[in-house]
């Protein structure tokens, strides 16, 4: 065997072997936290649905590249043989993968360095936080007196820590509306 197919050998048998690493997590997942009386399929959806999927894709996508590679070597006049099959199924499966990863690893990466405004992804800015825990505050009725009631931005928010009068002990029933 020449130095490239050993090379792509070692390819395939990391990535089948992280993508084992992937399925074992899952399945281990599922083991530890899965109670009795609750479906399968509502607790981890998400994980089997798209393992399924992966895996659905990964055969449709074999079936393809074995009629594309059996189309060529029709046309060359050649024999087919399973491991010249098997190389460009890793080939191309390896590709796939690759330009995959990379774009996910560039997703995280950017987004965790650059906001976008509007974006879920993006972190908050503190302008944000700050009109959050206004409006929290002024729907508990703990916003302190020297806040400004027109300040819409909440930019005139004490530095200091929130002191909060006890006024009433809460119930856990409804709040009374006011009007």
């Amino acid at each position: 065997m020449s130095p490239g197919a050993w090379m792509m050998l070692l390819a395939t048998v990391i990535a089948l072997g992280a993508l084992l690493v992937v399925v074992f997590a899952l399945v281990r997942s599922i083991r530890n936290e899965h109670r009795s009386g609750r479906s399968l399929w509502r607790d981890f959806g998400l994980g089997l649905g798209l393992m399924l999927l992966f895996f659905g894709t990964w055969v449709a996508h074999g079936i393809a590249e074995w009629q594309t590679y059996t189309d060529d070597q029709r046309a060359h006049g050649e024999a087919t043989s399973a491991g010249d099959f098997v190389s460009t199924f890793a080939q191309s499966t390896l590709e796939n993968w690759q330009s995959e990863f990379l774009q996910l690893f560039a997703f995280v990466a950017l987004s965790a360095l650059f906001i976008h405004k509007g974006s879920a992804e993006s972190k908050d800015t503190d302008q944000k936080i700050e009109a959050s825990l206004r409006r929290i505050e002024e729907s508990l009725g703990t916003l302190p007196p020297e806040v400004r009631r027109d300040d819409p931005h909440g930019r005139g928010l004490p530095h200091t820590p929130l002191e909060v009068e006890t006024r009433e002990p809460v119930t856990s029933g409804p709040r009374p509306r006011s009007s």
